[in-house]
């Protein structure tokens, strides 16, 4: 039931302007107020808070949905499953009982400020500071690379508080939008995910009220690992809904295009290649919902969730560009599906840590 809601939702206020939404940069905020008002955002949010009270399972289904028609611009994950958890887990009540509830309604959009520029994926070799003073954090640095950037009405931003310490020296301190010293640079321009608003975050003596702290000082590294998987597997499970759903519409093209007088399909090698990406495919979702279900019952490992966005991400760059020569010319034509989706799949190989970084998280165990 809760499938159906959601694709109607999708197919309804979402599916038919993505396109607009490419070519301006933005998703408008008013589709957040309406994904609230559906119960769509923040469904593993308790309900006193104002969310759905869900689990894990839920958000799966909405990842799912927006990926079977590559809404890639609209970045509910990462707010309901990343950067909503920090502050239902680490905020002060008081901060919860004010900033949830807007959260949950689309009011109040969020993103996570970790990068900077040449830093990667290296988070203890953050730069950005936050220094103490009387009942307030004065923060001072730039971040780069920061999804909801254009939108966010708050922003997590990841300091070193000790910077002597490394990584054990790093805080989470929340910075509110229109706070004094807190600008937002240009919306970033990418090869894909165009309607992902992706920006250059900057912090001059910003000043924020000492309980924006999130969690304890000198924590902050501790507490984005242990995020860090779930984010992790919310990759992964775009990445085979868009594989699953790329598959269906490569197969309904090469059936339908023809060329030297037979179909696409009719070619040896372009079926095999599909069927070899089916048998893929079909391993890799059994693997996938495994790992949903251990992460759903609190046993998924850090190794775990690297392991399957690995696997997920490399497949889907992989098989998407199979099926996008398949498409032939067409395929490189931005009015193809298949083509927008490989572009904006390229990045999962990247964000939420690189690929070499999940093999690094991986070999640590063996």
């Amino acid at each position: 039931m809760f499938r159906t809601q959601v694709r109607r939702f999708v197919e309804k206020e979402i599916a038919p302007f993505h396109r607009e939404w490419e070519h301006v940069g933005l998703v408008p905020r008013e589709l957040w107020r309406k994904a609230g008002e559906q119960g769509l955002l923040c469904t593993m949010l308790a309900e006193e808070y104002g969310g759905a009270g869900g689990d894990f399972g839920h958000a799966a289904v909405v990842l799912e949905e927006l990926a079977r028609v590559n809404a890639s611009g609209v970045a509910f994950q990462l707010h309901s499953d990343i950067v909503v958890p920090y502050f239902a887990t680490y905020a002060t009540e008081a901060k919860k009982a004010e900033w949830l509830p807007k959260m949950a309604s689309g009011e109040l959009i969020t993103a996570i400020a970790m990068t900077e520029p040449g830093m990667g994926s290296d988070l203890k070799a953050v730069r950005t500071s936050a220094r103490r003073d009387g009942d307030h954090w004065v923060i001072n640095g730039q971040k780069t690379f920061i999804s909801n950037g254009q939108n966010c009405g708050i922003v997590i931003v990841v300091c070193k508080t000790d910077p002597e310490a490394g990584r054990r020296g790093i805080s989470l301190i929340a910075v509110e939008e229109g706070t004094p010293g807190f600008t937002k640079g240009r919306n970033l321009e990418k090869i894909g995910m165009h309607a992902q608003d992706t920006s250059e975050l900057f912090f001059d003596e910003v000043r924020v009220p000492a309980d924006n702290l999130l969690g304890v000082e000198n924590r902050g590294f501790h507490q984005l690992m242990h995020q860090l998987p779930q984010e992790r597997l919310i990759i992964a499970v775009r990445a085979a809904t868009s594989m699953e759903t790329m598959l269906e519409k490569t197969l309904a093209y090469a059936r339908e295009r023809q060329v030297f007088g037979q179909s696409v399909f009719d070619f040896q090698t372009h079926r095999f290649t599909l069927a070899s990406a089916k048998a893929e495919i079909g391993m890799y979702r059994v693997y996938l919902d495994d790992c949903l279900g251990r992460h759903m019952r609190g046993e998924l490992s850090a190794e775990e969730a690297a392991a399957a966005k690995l696997l997920g991400t490399e497949m889907q760059n992989r098989l998407l560009d199979a099926f996008l020569q398949i498409h032939g010319g067409y395929g490189y034509m931005a009015e193809y599906e298949i083509g927008r989706a490989w572009a904006d799949a390229r990045v999962g190989r990247i964000y939420g840590g690189s690929s070499e970084v999940m093999k690094e998280i991986i070999a640590r165990t063996l």
